[in-house]
């Protein structure tokens, strides 16, 4: 898949977890054995268990209230110093499959404050909350937990996001800038050195 090129690029050690920030947010990290769950896929790459799982929540929410430049216009109005005290839960559509497998759970996108920057700054304490919950279940269900943390995807370029993250998670997180491709190559130039 794209999100497993996208983690071979960024080239993870086994105590770092991935994060992929894009239209919803996916987690994964190398395992020496699958991990099985609701929600839960798993991958043999590269010789590897590449286990994780999906929420149905991520980027495509933000889309449905704010354009990519108020986003980025917006982020620059918040203090992640200082938490929103709202607790929403930024589903695009009713039900969850990862962390929570449930067809019928609702968004919950409101109280929607005056201040858009306050709304979106909450939204993304929503999001940050749906992952740290989602490392958890990961780690419910075997997984051992990373010790840092590697995003990808589009929404891994918003700063503020990612301090909102570190706050709510409690791990350390770093910005991997590799495109896919870049997975995708590695995987080729192993099979073309294993079969010379």
């Amino acid at each position: 898949t794209d999100s497993n090129a996208a983690v071979l690029a960024a080239n993870p050690s086994d105590e770092e977890g991935i994060t992929v920030l894009g239209s919803t947010i996916v987690l994964k990290k190398f395992s020496d054995h699958p991990i099985y769950g609701a929600g839960i896929t798993n991958h043999l790459v590269s010789g590897r268990w590449l286990c994780g799982g999906a929420s149905n929540a991520g980027g495509a929410v933000l889309k449905n209230f704010f354009n990519p430049e108020e986003i980025e216009e917006l982020s620059n109005q918040i203090n992640p110093d200082y938490k929103t005290g709202l607790r929403l839960r930024p589903l695009p559509f009713k039900g969850e499959r990862f962390p929570i497998d449930d067809p019928y759970l609702e968004p919950v996108l409101t109280p929607r404050p005056t201040s858009d920057a306050l709304y979106l700054q909450a939204l993304l304490e929503g999001l940050a909350e749906i992952e740290l919950k989602g490392w958890e279940k990961l780690r419910e269900l075997g997984m051992t937990p990373p010790k840092k943390i590697i995003s990808i995807g589009a929404g891994a370029k918003n700063l503020i996001w990612k301090k909102i993250r570190e706050k709510i998670i409690q791990i350390p997180i770093r910005i991997s800038k590799k495109p896919p491709a870049v997975g995708v190559a590695m995987i080729a130039m192993k099979a073309i050195y294993k079969n010379k």
